[in-house]
Parts: structure tokens; C-alpha cells; sequence
């Protein structure tokens, strides 16, 4: 077999409109050399991986998801320049806040509810800037002021999070590393910084994996094996004749399952792809909707099989839509490239990774049995 056998099937298309026939007749896997493709999802996908991220923190209350999805659905009028109808909208936001804050802070734990109000207190002062904005018809303004005061919002939801949430998992996958949370990472490249996020809450398993590979140096100095236009960009195989980490306790190569949730739905999908479910229209709570996406690759052979390897998606509006990307559902996102999104554009097989290093959340890394 040969080394990099996870690889994208479908073939490398430069003509534009041959691609986009290549992407939607063709269910190729994105595999160890590369990851899956997935089935159709419908609806009006969220690309901004901020947006993803807030959306898919574990937490029950309806008033703050209202007063986020609010401030976010401005971007149509924004984009329309339907200055007024935004002035409502963020009036609306700010009664909005006013009538349910005490029930939003109740709902957060008692130790943690003084910092949610100072928060609040931002978000107040971040509203404020947006009117003013609105009024001086400056949309440079109001889209940094919405990002800076959704972020604030963002953080209240964050303290919403049960204590000690923790997904339940299958016992067969006990000897694996979990995430139980979230962890920011650098990822030092030859071309520049990244900065990424990682979610353990909604995929423990793949988050958890690539946290302790990053803790353990695996990363350090290895080359991008991929680069696809508008498509992938994968690393993760590691100098040798291996294509994933040896456990050196077992000397056996450790592999993570497929891991996929769906929101609404109680149990995370293991090694089971969404035609295998009959989800073919289901959007994953972490959706391969915007450049930057992580995904943990497998082979075309199984999907349990993915060990270290990873690719970075490379959103292309008319190529790889978000929603329409045949990846969702066939392999497993696992967080987002944050910062730094210019320099996943310039990377390529020629460059390599210099380091990851886990600058917050090591401590939710929780080791194997």
C-alpha cells in the first residue's frame, strides 16, 4: 500500500467550470493523503467561522441565540446599504437585551454571572457605536463594531456551558485522547502565523487528537503533502515509511473514528458517513462551510483509519459552496483557522509547517485510559 493513502480522489481540474462539474458528479474521498465528500445539505449556511463556533456551543437559552442570530442577519441589509431597516434592527437588538438580560444572567452559574455582566456591559457600549455607525452610514465601521460586540456576545455564550460538559463517547474509543472543550492553537508555517480553534465540545475524539499531537511536537517541521486549488491543503504524514502516528507504547498507529454531530441530535455519528445514516440533507453542527475549515483525513479504504493527517479547507464560493461541498457528512470538521486566513491562501506543497503549539485549552486535553 502505498504511504500516502489517504488522498482526494477527484482529479485536479483548472478550468473553472470542468471543476464544478468534477465537484458535483464525482463523491471522491478527501483521504490520508486527503478527506471525504459528503452529501447535499439545503438551507442558507453560515460561512463565518466565528458564527459557526458561537452556534455550536452546548448551551440551553433561547434569548441569547435571538440576540446573536439578530446582530448577524444584518449582513443582508448591510450588503444593501438599508441603513434604516439596520437602525431597527439594532434598536430591536438593544430592547431585546434590555427586556431579557436578567433572565440571560440567571441562567449563567452564580460564580461566573459577574463577568457576563460586565460583558453585557460591552455589548451595551457595542450597540451604542453600531447606531452611531448607522447614522454616519459607515459600513467599514459597523461591520468591526458587529464583530467586536458578536465576539463579546459570544463570550457571555461561552460562560453558558454546562460546568464539567463532557460528550458521551463510545466506550470502544476509551484509549483516546478527548478534547472536553475548546483549545486555541499557532500554527507556525513557512509562510506565516495561523491562529486556530479547535472544538472538543463537538468533536472530542478528532479536536482531542490533534491537540496531543501538536502537545507532542508531531507537527514540528512537517511538509504540506497537498494542495489543490479551491479545494485542500493537507499535512500531518510524518517523515518514514508511516502515514500516522505510532503509539510508542503499542508501536501500534493510533487511529481516531470518524466523528460527526448533527445538531438536534442526542448521539455524535461514529464511522458512519451521512448516506450511511440517511442524512442526506442534514448540515453537521461543524459544517466545511469556510476557507480555513480543519478536517482529519482517512483513507478510501475505511473511515476509522484516520490517525494524523489533516487538511485545511479551501472555501471557493462557485467551486466547494458552502452547503453544496460534498465533504460535509464524509469526513469530520473539527475547528477553524481563525486568524490568518491570507497566509492558508499562499501555502503550498513547497511549504511546510514550523510548529503548532497550544497557546490556550491544554488543560481540557484529557489523556487516554
Amino acid at each position: 500500500m502505498p504511504k500516502s493513502r489517504q488522498h482526494w480522489g477527484s482529479p485536479l481540474v483548472h478550468q473553472r467550470l470542468n471543476a464544478v462539474l468534477a465537484l458535483l458528479i464525482s463523491f471522491a474521498l478527501i483521504t490520508i493523503a486527503a478527506p471525504a465528500w459528503a452529501a447535499l445539505p439545503q438551507g442558507n449556511a453560515v460561512k463565518d467561522p466565528a458564527a459557526i463556533l458561537r452556534d455550536a456551543l452546548p448551551f440551553d437559552q433561547d434569548d441569547i441565540r435571538e440576540l446573536q442570530h439578530r446582530l448577524e442577519l444584518t449582513s443582508d441589509d448591510l450588503r444593501a446599504k438599508r441603513w434604516t431597516a439596520l437602525g431597527k434592527t439594532v434598536s430591536r437588538t438593544e430592547s431585546l437585551l434590555n427586556t431579557r438580560r436578567g433572565t440571560i444572567l440567571n441562567a449563567v452559574p452564580e460564580a461566573k454571572r459577574g463577568t457576563a455582566e460586565a460583558l453585557f456591559e460591552r455589548v451595551d457600549q457595542g450597540l451604542e457605536d453600531l447606531k452611531e455607525k448607522v447614522k454616519a452610514t459607515d459600513k467599514p465601521g459597523f461591520i468591526a463594531d458587529r464583530r467586536r460586540t458578536l465576539s463579546f456576545i459570544g463570550d457571555v455564550e461561552a460562560l453558558l456551558v454546562p460546568e464539567g460538559f463532557e460528550r458521551e463517547i463510545p466506550a470502544d474509543f476509551d484509549a483516546l485522547p478527548r478534547l472536553q472543550g475548546r483549545a486555541t492553537l499557532n500554527i507556525s508555517t513557512t509562510q506565516g502565523e495561523l491562529t486556530a480553534v479547535v472544538d472538543g465540545y463537538n468533536a472530542p475524539l478528532t479536536a482531542g487528537a490533534f491537540v496531543d499531537l501538536a502537545l507532542k511536537g508531531f507537527y514540528d517541521g512537517l511538509p504540506f503533502i497537498r494542495a489543490e486549488d479551491f479545494y485542500v491543503l493537507q499535512s500531518g504524514d510524518p517523515e518514514g515509511p508511516e502515514i500516522g502516528y505510532v503509539d510508542p507504547k503499542t508501536k501500534q498507529e493510533r487511529h481516531v473514528p470518524l466523528e460527526i454531530r448533527v445538531p438536534g441530535e442526542d448521539d455524535t455519528i461514529y464511522n458512519e458517513t451521512f448516506e450511511d445514516v440517511g442524512l442526506f440533507m442534514a448540515t453537521p453542527t461543524l459544517p466545511f462551510a469556510t476557507l480555513g475549515t480543519l478536517g482529519w483525513a482517512h483513507s478510501d479504504q475505511a473511515l476509522d483509519d484516520g490517525s494524523s493527517q489533516f487538511f485545511m479547507f479551501l472555501y471557493e464560493a462557485e467551486l466547494t459552496p458552502a452547503g453544496l461541498n460534498l465533504v460535509d457528512g464524509r469526513n469530520a470538521a473539527f475547528g477553524y483557522v481563525v486568524d490568518g486566513l491570507d497566509v492558508v491562501e499562499e501555502l503550498g506543497v513547497d511549504d511546510r509547517i514550523t510548529a503548532v503549539k497550544v497557546v490556550e485549552g491544554a488543560e481540557q486535553l484529557k489523556a487516554h485510559a
